[in-house]
């Protein structure tokens, strides 16, 4: 019997769930009792506002979690290291553990605190759970990285991957909490205005929500994913980005219940295993080349000449965050995002496209405007989703392929219900779900749904051969 009872620290990082968490898993093991401790540094401050926000709501519901298994979640702000060790002092813990980051400023900020904490006699432990396998167990025959998607899911589709856990009955706390910060004080809604109230609303926080979420889509959508997933008008899709970017489930669990599926001979079973690896694929290329975050992951692109400069593509940019490019499937689509947080894969697509090609915007503006916008952001997959379709990332497809919106909007959604739930100009009765961007979105805009709709930002046909000659230019001067 442990007699022993210095607690350990459980870093409560993007892990904000009690199923499948190597991390709290390790905790329990130590039979010591458990500090679960969320750090509010500069990393987190840095989110963009719909992130923060989606993190402050997934925070708050995790709070309540653990309340109830007899446990608390104690927030404190500063310098990692700085307040793992004021919470060492004040505890007399002796052992923290975390579940690991990829992304390089957290391995960077992770590996000295690990350095520093061993140095002090603290014993550290980082464990798996965000990822089905980690990026460095992952390689080609020739012991490098992959490059490419299909080779990289051949790779790992039979591989095993680790079991599932069931949540703890009971946490065993200290003797002595310490203090915590409350939550509200970081006023990580603050960057919303006045749109926190509607996209909170289209928001499914917590692990609860998220595993029924995911009970639903394998009983009722996934023998039609593949056929029905890039119809943005049709409830075919997971939508369990946003669960997964802050670790309310966890990609082992998606794993299996697929494999499940797939194995009952539901159709779209193997199809949504593929998506759950391409996540993996986008983290695969992040831990092993970290400079897709911020450059071309394609060298030679690096030197394309984007128009990005001047007065007419700063309002060309605006134009697109607003919705009011006068394409009708863009402008929905940038309209769901500003409104719920999210927007739909082939949406995304189609929005990306539109910026990098026949605007010919450098894809970072993108990128940037995602990682303010989207409570599901995740650093690599809006790394590599921006760079796959811009044409420098991984795409083994060349840069002249470019989505005609028009064309895009009459295969996928011919009805026209999706532009009529995101555009109210136009409609002599717009839904609710178009009204509430003109109730979100800064009063200095000053648009209106009674306007009439945007005029065309651009010919798309002479959008389309600007786009190759620029292509065609960079690649002949070489």
């Amino acid at each position: 019997m442990m007699t022993d009872k210095r607690p350990v620290i459980w870093w409560v990082r993007r892990d904000l769930r009690l199923r499948d968490n190597p991390a709290l898993q390790a905790a329990l093991a130590s039979g010591r009792p458990i500090l679960p401790l969320y750090i509010y540094d500069e990393q987190e401050h840095s989110l963009g506002a719909a992130p923060k926000f989606r993190l402050g709501l997934g925070l708050a519901h995790f709070s309540d979690t653990l309340a109830a298994l007899g446990s608390r979640l104690i927030l404190r702000r500063g310098a990692a290291l700085d307040v793992l060790t004021e919470v060492i002092r004040q505890s007399g813990a002796c052992e923290v553990i975390w579940s690991r980051l990829y992304d390089p400023a957290a391995t960077a900020r992770d590996a000295a605190i690990k350095k520093q904490l061993k140095a002090a006699d603290i014993s550290v432990k980082s464990t798996g759970g965000r990822l089905l396998f980690e990026p460095w167990t992952v390689a080609t025959k020739a012991g490098g990285m992959f490059k490419v998607y299909t080779p990289f899911w051949k790779a790992v589709r039979d591989r095993e991957v680790a079991g599932l856990t069931e949540a703890p009955a009971r946490l065993p706390p200290p003797a002595e909490w310490p203090a915590s910060d409350a939550l509200a004080d970081y006023h990580m809604s603050a960057a919303m205005g006045r749109g926190a109230e509607i996209v909170a609303s289209h928001c499914r926080v917590g692990e609860a929500r998220a595993l029924q979420q995911l009970d639903l889509f394998l009983d009722e959508r996934v023998m039609t994913y593949q056929a029905d997933r890039d119809f943005p008008a049709r409830p075919a899709t997971s939508e369990l980005s946003e669960n997964l970017a802050w670790g309310e489930i966890s990609p082992h669990r998606m794993w299996h219940l697929g494999q499940r599926a797939r194995v009952e001979g539901k159709q779209g079973g193997e199809h949504f295993l593929k998506e759950v690896v391409w996540r993996e694929f986008a983290y695969h290329l992040m831990f092993h080349t970290p400079g897709i975050l911020s450059r071309s992951w394609r060298p030679e692109w690096e030197g394309f000449e984007w128009r990005s400069a001047g007065q007419e593509a700063e309002d060309r940019l605006l134009r697109w965050q607003q919705g009011r490019t006068g394409y009708e499937f863009v402008d929905a689509a940038m309209r769901e995002l500003y409104v719920t947080g999210k927007m739909h894969n082939r949406a995304r697509m189609i929005t990306a496209s539109f910026l990098t090609k026949h605007l010919l915007l450098h894809w970072k503006l993108g990128m940037e405007w995602f990682a303010d916008c989207l409570v599901d952001w995740d650093p690599a997959a809006n790394a590599m989703g921006w760079q796959w379709v811009a044409g420098c990332g991984p795409d083994a497809a060349p840069f002249f392929r470019i989505f005609n919106p028009d064309g895009q909007r009459d295969k996928f959604d011919r009805s026209g219900h999706y532009v009529r739930k995101w555009l109210a100009e136009g409609q002599s009765d717009p839904p609710q779900s178009a009204l509430d961007y003109f109730a979100a979105i800064p009063p200095d805009w000053g648009l209106s749904p009674t306007a009439p709709r945007a005029a065309a930002l651009i010919d798309l046909k002479a959008g389309r051969e600007r786009a190759l000659l620029a292509y065609q230019a960079h690649k002949a001067g070489g």
